[in-house]
């Protein structure tokens, strides 16, 4: 079943356009008008996109429409490559716990505050956050740094502690993840 859906907003002329194509379309169509934005929140786990003449404020995936006349074939180009956009944007933000991690930027969010990682610190936290369990440090030498050496070496166990210092530092978080016996682990 398809989970992307077009919202065409206040603009019953390019609705029955569409309509009259849906079948060949890769999203459903949903029309609304000014009350039905309230319904917004069912579509938390559906990529939407809403298609309006004008920007409306507070809303997030909006595409504007105002030029015309317009080609249907190009328009459906369109909305096909920005579905694919929001749903690149969407498979690159991971939750774990308190904390949103938007991987393509590289941050670290919880509620207003972001902290910026490096490549190495947000593939250490996902790495040791999809284990699930306590992860060694020639692990994650081996798994997120690309090398295992025979000598002792104490870059991973710097990274990570420079990591828990920055993530204390700005979220006030020191148990975020966790020293244990065997490892590092984060829940």
């Amino acid at each position: 079943m398809n989970n992307s859906s077009l919202i065409i907003y206040e603009n019953n002329i390019l609705y029955e356009i569409l309509l009259e194509i849906a079948e060949q379309l890769e999203f459903s169509i949903i029309k609304f008008t000014k009350k039905d934005l309230i319904k917004l929140d069912q579509f938390q786990n559906n990529s939407y996109l809403i298609i309006s003449k004008n920007k409306i404020s507070d809303i997030k995936n909006q595409f504007i429409v105002n030029k015309f006349p317009l080609s249907i074939f190009k328009l459906v180009e369109t909305l096909n490559i920005e579905f694919l956009k929001l749903k690149f944007n969407e498979q690159a933000k991971v939750r774990i716990g308190d904390y949103f991690f938007d991987l393509n930027s590289r941050e670290m969010i919880n509620q207003k505050e972001k902290l910026k990682l490096t490549e190495k610190e947000i593939n250490s936290i996902i790495y040791i956050f999809n284990i699930k369990k306590s992860v060694k440090v020639q692990e994650l030498q081996l798994k997120v740094w690309g090398y295992q050496s025979a000598l002792e070496t104490h870059t991973v166990e710097t990274h990570i502690y420079r990591l828990r210092q920055k993530i204390l530092k700005k979220f006030n978080d020191k148990f975020f993840i966790k020293s244990t016996s065997s490892g590092y682990q984060i829940n």
